[in-house]
């Protein structure tokens, strides 16, 4: 690729890209690799890049947590803050939620680094992530029902029925199901049963 560096033929072409521009995978780029819920795939190529200039990417130079130990990855937390910064909150927090539903890192550790009036936006993004959805699905869904202005509780439970998704207004339960856990006869058997214990408890 470049004096002292050699890539595979097969060697994935977001590695590539990064690599030759002397930099790491980043944002929405880099969550895929780390396991993380992605909405879309990025139209451009997210890189950091500390010393050189990334033209046709997206360049994150800010840096906070060390890089990953051997793909062309920064590491997870920043690429957590490189998102909040960067992309729309709906695609954000479908990536920060999931990390921290994994427990691969708290609010906490995130709000030390986004601290500051230039972080506003950050914060606010991350203001949208509850970590309690099981899906990228789950966190859409909500932050359209908050949005929308609707009162919204997430993953309560209801005598007879289990736990529920959503409910709004404290009287409209919400489900959101998709293919993952609910495509089988019995799943969609066990779902009809639910919605029909719902609806029959008022």
């Amino acid at each position: 690729m470049r004096p002292g560096v050699l890539a595979l033929p097969n060697a994935p072409s977001d590695f590539l890209g990064a690599v030759g521009s002397n930099g790491l995978l980043t944002c929405a780029s880099a969550a895929g690799h780390y396991g993380l819920w992605v909405l879309e795939s990025p139209p451009s190529q997210h890189v950091s890049c500390l010393h050189a200039r990334a033209n046709q990417y997206v360049n994150h130079r800010a840096r906070s947590v060390p890089v990953h130990p051997y793909l062309p990855l920064v590491g997870l937390a920043d690429v957590l803050i490189h998102a909040l910064h960067c992309l729309p909150k709906e695609q954000s927090a479908v990536i920060v939620e999931s990390a921290l539903r994994r427990d691969e890192t708290v609010r906490s550790f995130l709000l030390e680094r986004l601290e500051g009036p230039r972080n506003g936006r950050a914060r606010a993004a991350l203001d949208a992530v509850t970590g309690c959805a099981e899906s990228a699905l789950e966190v859409v869904t909500r932050l359209m029902f908050v949005d929308a202005g609707l009162q919204v509780e997430t993953q309560v439970r209801i005598d007879g029925v289990g736990r529920v998704d959503f409910l709004l207004e404290g009287c409209l339960v919400v489900e959101v199901d998709g293919d993952a856990y609910h495509s089988t006869r019995r799943e969609r058997t066990r779902d009809q049963r639910r919605n029909n214990m719902t609806i029959a408890g008022g």
